[in-house]
């Protein structure tokens, strides 16, 4: 048995705990071994102990999804960590990610150079989960969902062969790890390609939750002909009282407007401005904000845009994808969400979506696009028996309200629950990506780390 075959530990052990730790507290993961790699040697002797063991294969890195997971019984649960440094080139204009690695780590490499990425919202989250179910960043409605900047995937597939695939190599293999739903195989590495950005204008605006449909109605007048460089998301906020939240924002419900305006270069630093005063300055006159943090500054603020937990926490929510809501869907999202709702959940948002978030990717993978207006997430602390019932009741009664727009689709990556109606591929790419599956996994031992739509060969 080798040092990596050893390291494949069970429950009670120390290795066990830190290889199957997730983010989200309210859904702990129960693998029946787990283990912890760094390298592409690591991941084959991974490989060869599940199949000798007769285990099924699932993949994380910091669990943020483990909520929407399936059960884990009979299953090698193999986490990634980095082997190495995020490489940056830039005159290509592109990074190379080891698997395992935070998206913070990418945000700060990439900055050196006046670079950045399209990341997700927080800086503990990992790039290639994020990464491969689509991903929707502050940037997205300028440089589109962010899977479409993978220029390369480095993985192992259950056979132990190492692959770097891309559109040269493997071309339909590549494309079916472009948001196909996984289960192909163990990624080490991920290159990605970047873009200018000098400077952002980027913060958030609280009001009173009694501005709410003032502020709201006038947001989604805005967002109809909003610029493409400017990406927002609307929210209620029934915040904590906790010595890290200042006091304006726990006394009781407040509306949120965040986002982030792009300066690729410092020339469109005044373009910029005008485009965030344009989208604040009206809802400014609306009422002055309780705390208001928009500011012009560097990429790398725009990690803590979204204020979102750095320290794993319980979390219950759900996710839909909208089409344009008008006064109709406005007034349905604050009756139940909204001041007055009783709502329990500490965040209720409509992030916009549009732009080049909307149109397929010529070159794309099996998700390339978003037809949609809004994502609507939701979430509360689910910290006891009786908070978790009150956070599902008020999710199924914003689902209920909201349903005259629900499109039916739903953003992998925003995906909250497991048994929550998804569906982000058609049925075709779903009958082209499991003949993919069938290929480089014809055993099915990863057939489980593929989520309910995305595939017919369960």
């Amino acid at each position: 048995m080798t040092e990596t075959e050893q390291a494949v530990a069970l429950p009670g052990e120390p290795a066990f705990a830190a290889a199957s730790a997730v983010f989200n507290l309210a859904a702990p993961v129960r693998p029946a071994a787990a283990v912890t790699v760094r390298t592409v040697e690591q991941v084959r002797a991974a490989l060869r102990h599940a199949e000798r063991a007769g285990q099924w294969v699932r993949v994380h890195t910091t669990g943020h999804a483990s909520s929407s997971a399936r059960p884990m019984d009979d299953t090698l649960l193999i986490r990634t960590e980095p082997a190495g440094p995020v490489e940056v080139d830039p005159v290509a204009r592109t990074a190379r990610i080891p698997a395992g690695t935070r998206w913070g780590e990418v945000v700060e490499a990439a900055a050196k150079y006046g670079l950045a990425a399209p990341h997700g919202s927080s800086p503990t989250v990992g790039v290639v989960g994020y990464l491969l179910r689509g991903g929707i960043s502050f940037y997205g409605r300028r440089a589109g969902l962010a899977v479409n900047s993978v220029r390369a995937v480095e993985l192992v597939t259950p056979d132990g062969e190492f692959h770097r695939v891309s559109a040269g190599a493997d071309p339909e293999l590549f494309w079916a790890l472009r948001g196909g739903g996984g289960g192909l195989g163990v990624v080490t590495a991920i290159e990605l390609g970047l873009f200018p950005a000098a400077r952002v204008v980027t913060g958030a605006a609280f009001w009173p939750a009694s501005h709410g449909p003032e502020l709201l109605n006038r947001w989604l007048r805005w967002s109809r002909s909003a610029p493409e460089a400017v990406t927002t998301a609307f929210r209620v906020m029934n915040l904590p009282n906790v010595p890290e939240i200042p006091p304006a924002l726990t006394a009781g419900p407040v509306v949120c407007l965040a986002g982030v305006v792009l300066s690729p270069t410092d020339g469109d630093r005044a373009t910029a401005e005008r485009r965030a005063a344009d989208l604040l300055g009206p809802l400014r006159a609306i009422a002055e904000p309780v705390l208001d943090t928009w500011c012009t500054t560097t990429p790398p603020a725009v990690v803590r845009t979204h204020m979102d937990p750095t320290d794993p926490v319980p979390v219950l929510g759900d996710h839909l994808l909208l089409s344009d809501l008008g006064e109709d869907g406005a007034g349905a999202f604050l009756r139940v969400l909204g001041e007055g709702s009783g709502s329990p959940l500490v965040n209720a948002e409509l992030r916009q979506l549009g732009g080049a978030l909307a149109v397929p990717d010529p070159a794309g993978g099996a998700l390339s696009h978003l037809d949609a207006a809004f994502a609507f997430t939701a979430g509360g602390l689910a910290v006891d028996p009786g908070t978790t019932a009150a956070i599902r009741a008020h999710c199924a009664e914003a689902r209920a309200a909201l349903a005259p727009w629900d499109t039916g689709r739903t953003a992998p990556t925003l995906v909250e629950r497991l048994d929550q109606p998804q569906r982000h591929l058609s049925a075709a790419a779903v009958e082209r990506v499991d003949a993919v599956r069938r290929r480089v996994d014809p055993s099915g031992r990863l057939r489980h780390d593929v989520p309910p739509g995305a595939s017919a060969l369960h």
